[in-house]
């Protein structure tokens, strides 16, 4: 049986495992991403009635071996957190719930559903769906594109709404393009009534920010008074 100085000590070494291998991250999927998505995933839980033990591992572990840089694995993000719970003996069932969360959390586009089997995979997906997108969101969009290459903006690229997760991982496009093939969408994919609350503002953020980008790029600002 679990006690609550064991499960304490598990989030403990969990913590310092993640904190230690993703510190000097630089594509956005930082620590402090994994911090910022486990702190709001327990106060989503908190609200939705969610076992905040298992939110909480499933948030610190949501990350662990990511498809985007293990050449599009769905397999050892979840492998990888089995052997690291069963490693400091935590429960099966826990274990089991956490494995579920990572190998269900990500977006895999946008025609390809991904529904959480518990609740305290909806808070952490939520929390991580929430990194996202808004101002936070904007700066790892521009962080990961950097980070492979990829152009700020393309106007002549087509948005696709991708309809299978094998397309999603092989699809290039520009970070602008990011935000019409993800971001945008991931408002109206939010679980829980906490999660889609708190979307809004954050998906309105990233609308005024695209509205001004593209006056921008046309040689333009609201307010200005050409000449």
């Amino acid at each position: 049986m679990i006690t609550n100085d064991s499960s304490a000590q598990i989030v403990k070494d969990t913590e310092s495992l993640v904190r230690e291998k993703f510190m000097d991250e630089g594509t956005g999927h930082d620590w402090w991403h994994i911090d910022r998505v486990r702190k709001l995933a327990i106060a989503i839980a908190k609200k939705e009635g969610a076992d905040p033990f298992v939110t909480e591992l499933g948030a610190l572990l949501h990350d662990i071996a990511d498809h985007k840089f293990h050449g599009g694995s769905l397999d050892i993000g979840p492998a990888t957190a089995k052997s690291w719970l069963e490693k400091l003996n935590c429960d099966p069932a826990v274990v089991q719930k956490v494995v579920d969360i990572v190998a269900q959390v990500s977006f895999k586009g946008a025609a390809v559903k991904t529904p959480m089997s518990t609740l305290e995979g909806e808070c952490v997906q939520d929390a991580d769906r929430m990194d996202a997108i808004g101002a936070i969101g904007i700066a790892r969009c521009f962080a990961f594109g950097g980070s492979r290459d990829q152009p700020i903006y393309n106007p002549e690229e087509e948005t696709k709404l991708h309809d299978s997760f094998e397309a999603y991982h092989n699809s290039k496009s520009s970070s602008i393009g990011h935000f019409y093939e993800k971001l945008l969408l991931l408002k109206d994919r939010m679980n829980t009534a906490t999660g889609k609350k708190i979307a809004v503002q954050r998906h309105e953020l990233m609308e005024r920010f695209l509205d001004h980008f593209h006056l921008e790029w046309e040689g333009e600002v609201k307010g200005d008074s050409p000449d």
